[in-house]
């Protein structure tokens, strides 16, 4: 086995641990952020730990669609749904209050999207 500076080369680009406890947390917080006035230095902080979060997800989320049947509705169903998320991060956050938090809003919902189905998979 090659190693670079001592290090094995499967452990090269190891990802953090997926803490769930604290995604659900962010999630939770950031889906409240709308019951009050609305605060875009809470908000840019919320898009950003999301965004963070959703980075962690989405690598595994989209593995795992690729390992199911290309042309089931389950497969189609979940590339559309990655595709999405894709989309949604592509997207600034708005300079308002009332588009940032559509915006923050959107991301917690799939942020707990690929949290959900990161548990099932993890089977816990």
């Amino acid at each position: 086995m090659t190693t670079t500076e001592g290090v094995p080369p499967n452990q090269t680009t190891a990802r953090p641990a997926i803490d769930q406890e604290t995604i659900q947390a962010v999630i939770d917080r950031a889906l409240r952020t709308g019951t009050g006035r609305l605060v875009m230095d809470e908000l840019t902080e919320m898009e950003e730990l999301l965004r963070g979060h959703i980075g962690l997800l989405l690598p595994d989320a989209e593995a795992a669609a690729d390992r199911l049947w290309h042309g089931s509705l389950t497969w189609y169903q979940c590339r559309a749904r990655l595709d999405g998320i894709r989309r949604q991060l592509k997207q600034d956050l708005g300079d308002r209050p009332l588009a940032a938090h559509i915006q923050v809003t959107q991301l917690a919902r799939d942020c707990q999207w690929l949290l959900v189905h990161h548990r099932h998979r993890e089977g816990s």
